[in-house]
């Protein structure tokens, strides 16, 4: 009983200390945090349907290509 008493002790401190010590080294604030990583995903979002839009396209004209009549 001591020993779990003493590993769960042990866990608690440790968390805190973890925790204090992720607070104190945050390179930025909360808000500064969701708000670089909101403007990442829209950067993001962004690329994502830029890509896609050119393959579409390019798909598109392959299909349309291929669709032709082919000359013998």
């Amino acid at each position: 009983m001591q020993r779990v008493f003493n590993f769960l002790t042990g866990a608690l401190i440790g968390s805190v200390v973890g925790a204090t010590i992720a607070i104190l080294l945050a390179p930025a604030s909360g808000e500064e945090l969701r708000a670089q990583m909101q403007e990442r995903a829209q950067t993001l979002q962004t690329e994502v349907k830029s890509a896609a839009a050119a393959r579409r396209a390019e798909l598109e004209k392959q299909l349309a290509a291929m669709r032709e009549p082919r000359h013998s």
